[in-house]
């Protein structure tokens, strides 16, 4: 079953919400990564001026009655308001900017996004009271808990001292409003994370024009296993919300049959429901004398119900408020104070071109401190010219795309080959296979690993080692990691988009490989407990490569070469071997015959690659290890340490000599998959192959950006009826749905710090798909990139991917990194390609055997929740017989 989110008061998807999108003006101050900086406010006036001008479709073209009263004089004096300023609180969540996309578009203005512990208190106050360059303050969701310091930082004394500034906060900001004034915070009847609750309220201001009560349609999505007491509250504060005791529903609410029930221990599920304490839960607080509200559950979630309208109650409720303050003018919030608008726009920064520091005069001021802006000066502008042809219908003649690539390069064992892999193409899951080898004079890999990580200190720096099509190999060590070469490698790329307009993928040509899982250390991640011991990335500059289209059966050859050197050099050496090889593959694709498949296919079937031998696969951690460590899991959960944990393993096998390609052979026979890969770098003696049904992130060539995560797993059945049962128990799951919504909401959060605001939506939320061993729920999320932003900085914000690690991220990369026995290597990152375009596509590495050196080793793991068992949850789905 479908389901697109389209309702007219959804936060989700609208149609419309390409409208909200700022074409006329994408100025610097609109984008991501937002910080405080400082800088002469007339050097900005203009430019901020016309991107003001550009936010006037987002802005309400009016405000609704006072909740105070004099409506007459409030509504003129309202018609002023043009936008508001919103100071973001950060409590390093990974929903953070699902909260900043919805200001976006409601205030008008991007807010500013500070995390806990970034600025003093004497900074942030000189903003808001000196400056005030702040009408509201939004604290964040985070992990944790408001009674410990490292958990909350300057929040507690933001709350404490802005007794004159409206306050928002949500779920752990809820939490620390009630907790600074009194209030106790004790563990919930039972933590609830990625579930839903019916909300009953008292129709006070941050619930205007919102329903309650029980079949009202107000559901709200629930992240916490801490809660306010309802039995010890403090006088100031007020409690406005709760759910009903005991319920959370599904997301998918489903009507359970008693077929289903009988047959899948639905009665046992309604056992434990009713089993649970009976206990009402405070769902929001406002404080009695200062504007302050917080809500338990998240607004910002793709399935709370109403969302956006508490947070637009929450905009009225700060206008209303400073347009009865005697302090109007002081805050100059209304339309006459346009010149106090460029200091708060100016404050948004980029995260990796700024750094702030103390001007030395008390710690009341910021001044921003650039860092250097890369010259690229050690590469060369490459002037790349691209060559193709295209073969109607030729695919199936030639006996498809696995007889096209061993008849292409499958000789020598397949060395140095790529194979990015659609073999599951059914409904359109995937288009279009490339497929390559060691090629023409542009052709190089490169292999990087990161410094040693055994001090569990994050280090992003490492050597790199470059061979290029000659044979020749150099050796650097990169201060500034990988992600930041392979960045200035596609800045030096200089292009003609006529050369590609004609073609239907977005791979042209340029770097095709693997992203490993400790390169999360370049991505905003704290630490590596363990050493890879594989590369942590290496990739093929692919300037020659055939691609299929599964759609239409075309095949096309692609050749790149740099226009400039042979401009330069006078020799047309380049562009004749171009020639040259498109010349020899076409004559190859139209000599290959449909027959000689068949025979192919007859010597291929004969082996199974790793068959077992007495040792068998051994796995890194025993079955009662691993069970242990998913109660660990469940404890941080139950603390609010997480709201999922993916918990990992490896398995392995000591091999011998085996045929690389035939193994891979056969498990693309066995499980195809939409993103599956083979990769085999033959002078590191490492070799993936790679069934992934998961896409981790793409960039097309109209700048759009699309994550499909997959969670919620269950195994094909053995008959026809059992099989349909187990699909239908994966749809009205409501563990597997809770997994999936909160890394949906994880996406929307990582794609909202790289993407236009408003512009962020899920066109497909928990569909279900079936592969020759699984039935899965796969998500799709889809927002359009900000222009300032490379393909790099894209790839940065959203890894490693939230269906790998769990939510908030950062959090849960830690606990895990402090409860697993190895590095994850390969298993848990991204393969795939960087085009020289400026586009890539990238999956997330699972269900793949990493072949390197005399060893074969397999990932395995699962998502922990709190509905988690632990007898259930130690593994994942994972096919490997066939090894």
């Amino acid at each position: 079953m479908n389901y697109s989110l389209v309702s007219s008061s959804s936060e989700i998807l609208c149609s419309s919400s390409k409208s909200l999108q700022f074409k006329n003006e994408k100025s610097h101050a609109s984008k991501s990564f937002i910080r405080f900086g400082g800088q002469d406010l007339s050097q900005t006036l203009n430019r901020v001026v016309r991107r003001v001008t550009a936010y006037k479709p987002l802005v309400p073209g009016h405000v609704q009655e006072s909740y105070y009263g004099q409506k007459q004089q409030q509504d003129e004096a309202s018609l002023r308001f043009k936008f508001v300023r919103t100071l973001l609180i950060d409590n390093y969540d990974s929903y953070t900017y699902n909260i900043y996309q919805e200001l976006c578009v409601i205030n008008g203005v991007p807010p500013v996004v500070v995390q806990n512990n970034e600025h003093t208190w004497e900074r942030i106050r000189y903003y808001l009271y000196e400056e005030k360059a702040f009408d509201n303050i939004v604290i964040s969701p985070g992990p944790g808990s408001p009674t410990c310091p490292g958990d909350i930082g300057i929040c507690l004394r933001i709350l404490l001292e802005c007794k004159d500034i409206p306050i928002l906060g949500v779920c752990l900001g809820h939490q620390a409003l009630g907790y600074v004034h009194g209030a106790r915070i004790i563990h919930a009847p039972e933590p609830v994370h990625g579930r839903l609750s019916e909300i009953k309220h008292t129709g006070c201001h941050l619930f205007r024009d919102i329903p309650s009560g029980r079949n009202s349609g107000f559901k709200v999505v629930r992240y916490h296993s801490l809660v306010i007491d309802p039995n010890a509250l403090p006088d100031e504060i007020i409690p406005i919300a709760w759910s009903y005791p005991g319920e959370t529903l599904p997301f998918l609410d489903y009507q359970k049959s008693d077929v289903l029930n009988d047959a899948y221990g639905g009665q046992a599920e309604q056992n434990h429901f009713n089993n649970s304490k009976k206990a009402k839960v405070i769902m929001a607080i406002m404080h009695s004398r200062m504007p302050h509200y917080g809500v338990q559950f998240h607004p910002e979630s793709v399935a709370t119900r109403h969302g956006r309208q508490i947070f637009e109650n929450f905009r009225k409720i700060t206008l209303d408020y400073w347009l009865r303050s005697p302090r109007l003018h002081e805050r100059k919030v209304h339309n006459s104070a346009m010149m106090q608008v460029p200091f708060a726009s100016q404050l948004l920064r980029n995260l990796p071109q700024s750094k702030l520091v103390s001007e030395g005069n008390g710690g009341n001021h910021l001044r921003v401190r650039k860092r250097v802006t890369p010259s690229y000066e050690k590469i060369d502008d490459r002037f790349l010219k691209l060559k193709w042809k295209k073969f109607d219908s030729l695919a199936s003649i030639a006996g498809g795309a696995k007889h096209i690539f061993c008849e292409l390069f499958g000789e020598q064992k397949a060395d140095n080959t790529f194979w990015l892999d659609s073999s599951s193409v059914e409904q359109r899951r995937a288009r279009f296979s490339f497929m390559g080898g060691k090629g023409g004079p542009l052709w190089k890999q490169v292999t990087f690993r990161l410094s040693d990580q055994s001090d569990m200190i994050a280090k992003i720096g490492g050597w790199l080692s470059i061979e290029d099509a000659q044979g020749s190999v150099k050796k650097e060590y990169l201060e500034d990691g990988f992600l930041d070469f392979l960045k200035k490698e596609l800045h030096s790329f200089r292009y003609k988009k006529e050369d590609y307009e004609g073609l239907p993928f977005d791979f042209c040509g340029g770097y095709v490989g693997f992203i490993g899982y400790d390169l999360k250390v370049e991505c905003g991640m704290t630490s590596n407990h363990h050493t890879s011991r594989v590369p942590d990335a290496c990739f093929f500059f692919a300037d020659n490569l055939v691609v299929i289209d599964h759609l239409s059966d075309d095949v096309y050859i692609l050749s790149i070469h740099d226009s400039h050197h042979t401009e330069s050099t006078g020799t047309p050496c380049e562009s004749s071997t171009q020639n040259s090889w498109l010349d020899n593959t076409e004559q190859k694709l139209l000599c290959l015959k449909a027959s000689e498949s068949k025979k192919f296919k007859e010597q291929m079937s004969g082996s199974a690659a790793l068959a077992p031998n007495e040792g068998g696969f051994l796995a890194d951690k025993t079955r009662d290890q691993y069970v242990e460590d998913v109660k660990k899991c469940l404890k941080f959960i139950k603390d609010g340490e997480s709201y999922e944990l993916c918990l990992t393993t490896q398995i392995r096998k000591k091999i011998e000599d085996i045929d690389k390609i035939t193994l891979y052979i056969a498990l693309r026979e066995k499980n195809p998959a939409p993103y599956a890969a083979w990769l085999n770098f033959s002078k590191e003696n490492l070799c993936i192959c790679c069934s992934s049904p998961e896409r981790f992130l793409r960039l097309d060539k109209n700048d759009s950006l699309e994550a499909k995560p997959i969670k919620g797993t269950i195994a094909r059945g053995s008959t026809l009826e059992e099989d349909e049962l187990l699909k239908l128990q994966l749809q009205q799951s409501e563990k597997d749905q809770a997994e999936n919504l909160m890394i949906v909401d994880l996406l929307r959060n990582d794609l909202g710090r790289i993407c236009e605001p408003g512009s962020v939506h899920v066109p497909r939320l928990m569909e279900v798909e079936s592969y020759a061993t699984v039935h899965t729920l796969v998500s799709t999320i889809r927002g359009t990139k900000c222009s300032n932003l490379s393909p790099v900085d894209c790839f940065k914000a959203a890894f490693p991917g939230g269906s790998m690690t769990g939510a908030p991220k950062l959090r849960s990369v830690e606990l895990l990194d402090s409860l697993e026995s190895c590095s994850r290597g390969v298993y848990s990152g991204c393969i795939g390609f960087f085009s020289y375009n400026q586009t890539f596509d990238m999956n997330i590495v699972i269900r793949t055997v990493v072949i390197h050196e005399d060893e074969a080793s397999v990932g395995a793991g699962g998502a922990i929740v709190a509905l988690s068992n632990p007898e259930d949850d130690n593994g994942n789905h994972l096919d490997i017989d066939i090894l």
